[in-house]
């Protein structure tokens, strides 16, 4: 008899992966996917637990559920991610109503868990880079591909080393067998993920692995996330060189000052971080560069904050992911002195924001009236009249529907510039270099 599946998705592409992976498993144990919760024979969260506020969003969720269990006393709930790696038990304690708690490492193991009513399993597992999973994609044209799991950087921070685990790196046999398969399918882009893809070993390294997929012949190829730290010359090389990787980076500084940099212990200087930006530069005309930032790490000084506010100004990144510092049980800097308040740290992420999104809206007024290349990916949200694509710079771009297909690369004259999107219209013109 086939059942029924939802998932609740928090958190970072690797999230997003690990569910497409988790269909793709239960689908070989007689599981649909469906599009509500009401339908659900089973419902599980795959969690997130970087940051406080997302622990409270599934909490909140979590409970809203219960009146579905009520209801149906026949429907199992399933606690995944990062969430159930670092709570375990104790989710339990709060939600009794939980069927399952399995860690990010489990997910093979999905079918067998359930078929045993087991309650609890989030062991290491040692054999996670070599498990091959069936994965049920949202997408037909741009797939994500794990190259690694795990993360041995133990940034003060952060708890993804203690709910990911250890790094391990997968096969590159592996990663280019998915990859031929991807493409063979029609696939026209792939993002490679790992917690910091520059440390992928396996038996070669990142730059190696990324040409030997450039060899593919897959149209795009990213990667995230990259850490400053392990940033190669070869890896810029790579990036130069390989015409099927796009020209786009994220590359997290998390902070302006040294001082605070080496409290995070985040293995580089403000300085360190410059000198790959401008290489990067140099030798990738018109790369889109994104970053992190975290405001309000304990002990953080007014001059602190400004040097942060002067990094941004001088580096110019194309986009900025910030965010206020949240304090995780486990790590090392749970027990810093000098904890900032919440109106403190909400006051520096508003005004940095706001020195972004002018940035962000200058950057993208360049390139009006240049010509760069989209790949078509649907249907704009607003207006079905429109086509929405995005850029090797990974910039959204709308345009009049033409009868263009999903899939379809194409050039586009931009029109319109405006913070988050650009607009244009197709064109035969040649793309404009060093700009898209």
């Amino acid at each position: 008899m086939r059942k029924n599946v939802f998932i609740y998705t928090y958190g970072c592409q690797m999230n997003v992966h690990d569910s497409e992976k988790m269909i793709g498993v239960l689908s070989e144990g007689g599981y649909t996917a469906v599009g509500s919760p009401g339908e659900a024979d089973l419902i599980i969260f795959n969690t997130c637990a970087i940051r406080a506020k997302a622990e409270q969003k599934f909490f909140s969720q979590l409970g809203r559920i219960k009146s579905l269990k009520n209801k149906n006393k026949n429907l199992k709930i399933a606690v995944a991610g990062c969430v159930a790696q670092e709570t375990k038990r104790g989710i339990f304690k709060r939600a009794p109503y939980v069927d399952l708690v399995f860690g990010p490492q489990n997910i093979g193991a999905l079918n067998t868990l359930l078929e045993q009513n087991k309650h609890l399993f989030v062991e290491e597992n040692p054999d996670l880079a070599e498990n091959e999973f069936s994965t049920a994609r949202d997408s037909s044209l741009r797939a994500w591909v794990s190259v690694m799991y795990g993360c041995n950087n133990f940034c003060s921070y952060c708890i993804v080393p203690y709910t990911r685990g250890k790094e391990i790196s997968r096969p590159s046999s592996s990663v280019l067998a998915e990859i031929r398969d991807l493409h063979g399918r029609g696939y026209k882009e792939v993002t490679l993920l790992g917690q910091n893809v520059n440390s992928y070993r396996s038996d070669m390294n990142f730059p190696g692995l990324l040409r030997q997929i450039g060899a593919i012949g897959i149209d795009r190829v990213r990667f995230m996330t990259s850490h400053p730290r392990d940033m190669s010359p070869e890896l810029v090389e790579a990036i130069a060189e390989l015409p099927n990787v796009c020209e786009h980076m994220h590359l997290p500084l998390q902070s302006g000052s040294d001082r605070i940099l080496h409290l995070m212990n985040r293995g580089y200087t403000l300085s360190d971080y410059h000198r790959k930006i401008d290489i990067l530069r140099e030798r990738v005309p018109g790369i889109a560069i994104t970053g992190d930032i975290i405001v309000g790490f304990p002990g953080e000084t007014e001059a602190d904050y400004q040097l942060t506010l002067d990094a941004i100004r001088d580096i110019e990144y194309d986009g900025l992911f910030a965010f206020m510092y949240s304090k995780r049980e486990g790590t090392s800097a749970y027990s810093l002195d000098n904890q900032l308040s919440e109106p403190e740290k909400t006051e520096r992420l508003n005004n940095l924001l706001k020195i972004q999104e002018e940035i962000t809206e200058r950057k993208n007024s360049l390139l009006d009236g240049t010509v760069i290349e989209v790949l078509i990916e649907g249907l704009a949200e607003n207006d079905a009249a429109f086509l929405s694509g995005r850029s090797r710079t990974n910039k959204v771009v709308i345009l009049p529907d033409g009868g263009e297909r999903s899939g379809e690369i194409v050039n586009v004259g931009i029109t319109r510039t405006r913070m988050h999107s650009l607009e244009g219209i197709r064109t035969d013109r040649k793309i404009t270099r060093s700009s898209s």
